[in-house]
């Protein structure tokens, strides 16, 4: 087996197809097949090895975060009500309607709970890539790329912010007190898809953070387009669909897909159609949808890093 080696940031111990030990003995499948299995091998190398490098660096910016436990607290008290004040609006709103385009408070909270869920966790875990950037700009950008870590590892897990907990904690019991005023439908598979629609929400949103951490590859002060379809995204989800323009609702569900983060699943667990009139197994397609945006994801900042430029400092 060949000695471990860096390739694209990423350690592997993968031999290459051609190297002595690449293929075992007496394998009847051929070079063909030991190039595959070396290949699935290695994607499988470099994933668990920027799994644990994210878990190491997040971990770190957490003992740090610890040491101040008190500014902590505040911190992440300060992300919850700020959080808040989003659903506070909607309350106050209710309170001068009964209903939102035919949706009761409780239905709107659903919508509210697993966007706001589905946001604070992809922000918690890769929200550092508004930072790219600055990053870019700085210079800093070569420090990541010299380490023997995944430079998407890195930046993900660069100044882990524990307080953004408040986010995704606000969005959470959001969505606990919805549930307690309204009857999904499908039975005892309406928790499953509740769940599997949180998750998938999650890498839609945290395939969003990596499109804009790649384009600033590109165009350094564009955290804030970035920003324009993460947060100002899950702003207009929070609401029921029908109160938007049948273009715009196009837009989110066939250009950039953020229906798929609760629109869709949502209609069907409370029985109802959406205005667009689609077949019943799109609101199944979150997990579907969400694949595809994360390898569309990873292929946009594999084509940033190699357009990157260093500054030279």
């Amino acid at each position: 087996m060949a000695e471990p080696a860096l390739r694209g940031g990423a350690r592997t111990d993968v031999a290459e197809p051609g190297e002595a030990g690449a293929y075992a003995d007496g394998d009847p499948a051929g070079p063909a097949a030991g190039r595959d299995g070396a290949a699935a091998e290695g994607l499988l190398a470099r994933l668990g090895w920027g799994l644990r490098a994210y878990c190491f660096i997040a971990a770190m910016w957490v003992r740090s975060t610890m040491v101040y436990r008190a500014s902590f607290a505040m911190l992440a008290l300060g992300s919850f009500a700020t959080s808040a004040l989003d659903f506070v609006a909607i309350m106050i709103m209710f309170s001068h309607v009964e209903v939102l385009a035919g949706f009761t408070l409780h239905e709107v909270a659903l919508l509210y709970g697993t966007c706001a869920a589905s946001l604070g966790l992809a922000d918690l875990l890769l929200g550092s890539f508004d930072r790219v950037g600055t990053r870019v700009r700085d210079g800093t950008m070569d420090t990541i790329l010299v380490r023997p870590v995944p430079a998407l590892a890195q930046v993900a897990a660069d100044r882990f912010a524990l307080r953004r907990l408040g986010r995704l904690v606000q969005g959470v019991l959001v969505l606990g007190w919805a549930l307690s005023g309204v009857r999904l439908e499908g039975g005892p598979w309406a928790p499953l898809l509740l769940a599997v629609t949180v998750l998938s929400g999650t890498a839609v949103f945290g395939a969003v953070f990596v499109l804009g951490g790649a384009f600033q590859f590109v165009a350094q002060d564009a955290a804030e387009v970035q920003n324009s379809f993460t947060y100002g995204g899950a702003t207009m989800l929070q609401y029921p669909p029908a109160v938007f323009a049948k273009d715009l609702v196009r837009g989110v569900t066939f250009v950039i897909p953020l229906a798929f983060v609760n629109w869709m699943p949502v209609l069907r667990l409370l029985g109802r159609d959406d205005p667009l009139r689609l077949p019943g197994w799109v609101d199944f397609a979150g997990p579907a949808v969400a694949a595809g945006c994360c390898v569309l994801a990873g292929l946009a900042w594999r084509a940033g890093l190699r357009a990157y430029r260093s500054t030279g400092s």
